[in-house]
This record gives C-alpha cells, sequence and structure tokens, in this order.
C-alpha cells in the first residue's frame, strides 16, 4: 500500500467554462506538473492513479434522473430544454461543449479516490479536480454541475455497509451547501462546513444554526467567518470547533474539500489566509484522518492554488515540500532569475478594526457551534 495516491488525467482540462471563466483547469493542470516537479510522486510511498468517467449510475447516486438526461442532452445533439431550470446557460454554469462528459471525468476521479482508500491501495487519495460542492440533487450552481464530493460519499456507503460513517469538512471560503444538502436527514454523515458567513458571500448559506434535521440533527455543522479572518484567527476556530467534533464522531473515513480561496489574494472572496495559516488547517486535518479522502474545491488565483495544493499533498505523504518552486516551474509563479518560495513571503495587512471584527465574529461562531451541536457529540459547550 503506498501512503498517498494523486488522481489525475490530461482530461481535466475539458472542465473549461470560458476564457474569462474564473474556474480555469490551469489550477489543476499546474498542481499536477508542480506535485510532479518537486519529486512528490516519486518513490513507493506515492502513486498515480487514472480516473474513467463516473457512469450514469453512479451519478444518480445524488442526482435526479431528469437532470443528469439534461446536462447529458447537448452532448446527443439533442437541445436542453429549459436549461435555467437546472440552473444551467448562467454566467456562472454556462453550457459548452462536452460539458457532461468533463464533469463526469471529475466525478470518476472522486470515485477512483475513494475506492483507493476504500480498497487499500493508499491510506489518503488527493483528486484536485473535484470539490465540486455546490451542485444539488437537480440543479447546477456556483461553477458545479455533478457534486462529486456527495457522489463519491455515497458510493462509499454503498460500498462499505450499514455503520460505517464519513465525516465531511470542507474549508472552502464558500459554504458547502449542495454536500450539506445531501446528507440534510443523516447521521452517518458529519458534515462540517467553515466559510466566509453568507452574509458576504456566495451561496448566502451556511448559518449556525444550520444543524440538521430529524435524524440528522446535529450533523450539521457551520462554522461561518467574517472577511478579513487571517491565520491566527482562522486555525484557532478550527482548533476549538471542528477538532473536536472529529474526534468525538470518530468517523471511518474522512473526506475534506481543500478550496485555497481563503487566501488573501484569491480575486472572488474576502478572507485573509496564507500558505501558512492554509497548512495548519490541513495539519489538525491529517491529524484526525487515518483514511483520508481529499478534493480540490475552490481558488481562483492560479499562482497562489497550486501552491498550496502542493504543500497539502506533500502532508498528505509525509513527506517535505521543497523550499523554492522548482526551477523548471518557476516562471508560472512570476520567477525569474529570484528563487519563488513555495510558502508565501509576505502576507496581508489587516485594519485594526476589521481584525478585531474578525476575531469577535469567530469567537461568536465558535460559541455557537458548542452551544448547538457539542452536546449532540457529549461534548461540553464550554471553551478551554
Amino acid at each position: 500500500m503506498s501512503q498517498v495516491a494523486l488522481v489525475y488525467s490530461p482530461r481535466f482540462n475539458d472542465y473549461d467554462l470560458g476564457p474569462s471563466h474564473p474556474m480555469r483547469p490551469a489550477r489543476v493542470v499546474r498542481t499536477y506538473e508542480l506535485i510532479r516537479a518537486c519529486g512528490l510522486l516519486e518513490g513507493s510511498e506515492a502513486s498515480l492513479l487514472r480516473p474513467s468517467p463516473a457512469g450514469e449510475e453512479r451519478l444518480a447516486l445524488a442526482h435526479s434522473q431528469e437532470y443528469i438526461e439534461a446536462v447529458r442532452a447537448p452532448s446527443e445533439g439533442r437541445a436542453m430544454r429549459n436549461p435555467l431550470k437546472f440552473g444551467l446557460g448562467t454566467v456562472d454554469n454556462p453550457i459548452v461543449d462536452g460539458l457532461y462528459e468533463a464533469t463526469a471525468i471529475v466525478v470518476g476521479a472522486s470515485l477512483r479516490a475513494t475506492d483507493a482508500v476504500v480498497d487499500g491501495e493508499a491510506s489518503v487519495a488527493f483528486n484536485p479536480s473535484g470539490g465540486l460542492h455546490h451542485g444539488h440533487r437537480a440543479k447546477a450552481a456556483g461553477f458545479c454541475v455533478f457534486n462529486d464530493a456527495a457522489v463519491a460519499i455515497l458510493h462509499l456507503l454503498e460500498r462499505c455497509g450499514e455503520g460505517v460513517k464519513v465525516a465531511y469538512v470542507d474549508i472552502d471560503a464558500h459554504h458547502g451547501d449542495g454536500v450539506q444538502e445531501a446528507f440534510w436527514e443523516r447521521r452517518d454523515v458529519l458534515t462540517i462546513s467553515v466559510h466566509e458567513s453568507g452574509r458576504y458571500l456566495f451561496p448566502g448559506t451556511g448559518r449556525v444554526d444550520e444543524i440538521g434535521e430529524g435524524e440528522g440533527e446535529g450533523y450539521a455543522v457551520n462554522l461561518p467567518l467574517s472577511p478579513y479572518t487571517n491565520d491566527e484567527v482562522y486555525a484557532w476556530a478550527f482548533r476549538e470547533a471542528v477538532v473536536p467534533l472529529v474526534e468525538a464522531f470518530e468517523p471511518d473515513f474522512v473526506f475534506t474539500q481543500l478550496g485555497v480561496d481563503t487566501h488573501y489574494q484569491d480575486p472572488l472572496t474576502h478572507m485573509c489566509l496564507t500558505t501558512r495559516g492554509y497548512m495548519q488547517v490541513v495539519e489538525a486535518l491529517a491529524g484526525v484522518a487515518e483514511r483520508w479522502i481529499a478534493v480540490g474545491g475552490g481558488g481562483y488565483d492560479v499562482g497562489v492554488v497550486p501552491r498550496a495544493w502542493t504543500l497539502a499533498f506533500a502532508r498528505m505523504s509525509g513527506r517535505e515540500a521543497p523550499e523554492h518552486v522548482p526551477k523548471s516551474e518557476a516562471k508560472q509563479y512570476g520567477g525569474n532569475d529570484e528563487p519563488v518560495p513555495m510558502h508565501d513571503a509576505e502576507g496581508p495587512t489587516i485594519d485594526e478594526d476589521w481584525a478585531r471584527v474578525a476575531r469577535e465574529f469567530a469567537e461568536e461562531s465558535v460559541a455557537g457551534v458548542r452551544e448547538r451541536v457539542f452536546p449532540v457529540h457529549g461534548l461540553s459547550a464550554e471553551t478551554g
């Protein structure tokens, strides 16, 4: 068994929503190239896996038949009837050639990562193309058509049978609404989303009081944070609210969405993490995940995302990433004669008032999670 597996296909380039769309496939391609250039695929502790497109029967685990057929229609030479009903044909989710095939290979990659961990091929598997967490049962949203995370988790539960538990932890700046929705009334999947508050950012959901219903009450967890949240505050909130819940839940598998749009240079969000803060959270996740399936997600600065995901992959493999971007890749990250550090060389300057607001906002959210959810899992609501 290898320590870590990377799932990659040149076909990830096909998830291209247009030249001006922020969801650029270069984010994923450059991640693969940087991981390879850093030597992280060498040796017996790492393996490279090739995915196949998800079949219709797997997509149907999380999506309606009507929706699947609507997405597939253009590929079969048929017009998509009433695309807006399905959230398609919009600026965020345009209808492009080969959309069905492009999103099916992303789902297939998350299924391949899941099977690798379930079958013992690797203790952790990473699909950087995945993390399309806004996809709903019958509607696309937020650059996401099919929800690979929801499909993969349902596939895992089907394969492993009754009694298996999965903790889904989403650190994307946007609320993981589609995955939360898929498991809203279930207690075998603990969904945790740490995100910029919906007061300020799409999709507008993810309040602390969204905790699931019925059997699933207390098994949906939301930790909204303020714009301008920095490394220190984010890591503190994560340790106080997320880590104890995952440990108390005692999952058989941990499934993480590792979006990097919390970075201070991201063009679509207002968070202020650096790669060092991001890696504090990845380190915390590694500490609670024995069998770990990871997917990518958001992050729209192509100079940041590959570095962050390569650093995360190095941690998954139990190895140290190089201090600098290899020379073969440096030009893509602004390097000419000077070496380019893998970690951010500097961080953001945050106004004192906003920093205070961010800290108070985080404290309020942590207290809310502890009050509403901790008792369900036998934990004290009091902070340590």
